[in-house]
């Protein structure tokens, strides 16, 4: 199991609410969540459509803003950043990693990362970016002329090209095969654990959960459930 830093809290979320109002009508998509991320931790949420898993990382991620609670990040409460203050903390702290890809079709793999390493303060090469995911030979190439994994790969390298303190995927392998799957999987587990980039993998397919070092378990806009893995899978070892 991987050792998380608990002296160090990168998230500490407390008493999260969000209510969308449409219409006549309000959803209470998060009901009081309170949670803690830890430095270098792989950590899985889990849970049916609408338990509020992307809401919550929407949050953490300064994508989205909570009706009520406090959010911090470090010692910095984002529930109290301005607009722009909000996209500089997603700029140079937060890489993002969705289901679909949002590669542009015109630019190859190298120039879709080099999208990201050009407006970073301290970029890796996309090269080598591309290399930590298994892409070195496949840089020059365009989206259409790379398979689906492979472009979420390219999604991943460009997410952690700024080399950001966390990491977040919203069901990275929703669109893949489970094969294919497996591939990107590797390539976030090898992200969290040489980087030591503070991962959080949103998923509702429960065998991914086994190679997290922490399972928060989401139901109904709240937390069920947080348990550890004594034992982390590899990708690999993973029984779909």
């Amino acid at each position: 199991m991987a050792t998380v830093n608990e002296t160090r809290i990168v998230f500490r979320a407390t008493g999260i609410t969000k209510t969308y109002t449409m219409g006549d009508v309000q959803v209470h998509a998060l009901k009081g969540v309170d949670l803690d991320l830890y430095r270098n931790e792989f950590v899985v949420l889990l849970g049916p459509s609408g338990s509020g898993k992307s809401t919550l990382l929407n949050i953490l991620g300064g994508l989205d803003s909570p009706t009520s609670g406090k959010v911090f990040f470090g010692d910095a409460e984002l529930t109290r950043f301005t607009d722009s203050a909000l996209t500089r903390y997603r700029r140079k702290h937060v890489g993002f990693v969705f289901q679909f890809y949002n590669l542009i079709p015109s630019l190859t793999a190298k120039e879709n990362v080099e999208l990201i390493t050009s407006i970073s303060d301290n970029p890796m090469p996309a090269s080598e970016a591309l290399e930590m995911v298994g892409l070195k030979e496949r840089q020059s190439h365009f989206p259409a002329q790379l398979s689906g994994g492979e472009q979420q790969r390219v999604a991943i390298a460009r997410a952690i090209a700024k080399r950001p303190e966390v990491l977040l995927c919203d069901e990275p392998t929703g669109a893949l095969d489970v094969q294919t799957g497996v591939i990107v999987l590797e390539a976030i587990a090898r992200v969290n654990r040489e980087l030591g980039t503070t991962t959080a993998v949103i998923t509702h397919n429960a065998v991914i959960a086994e190679m997290s070092d922490r399972v928060v378990h989401l139901s109904d806009g709240r937390i069920a459930d947080i348990h550890s893995n004594s034992i982390k899978k590899e990708p690999s070892e993973l029984t779909w």
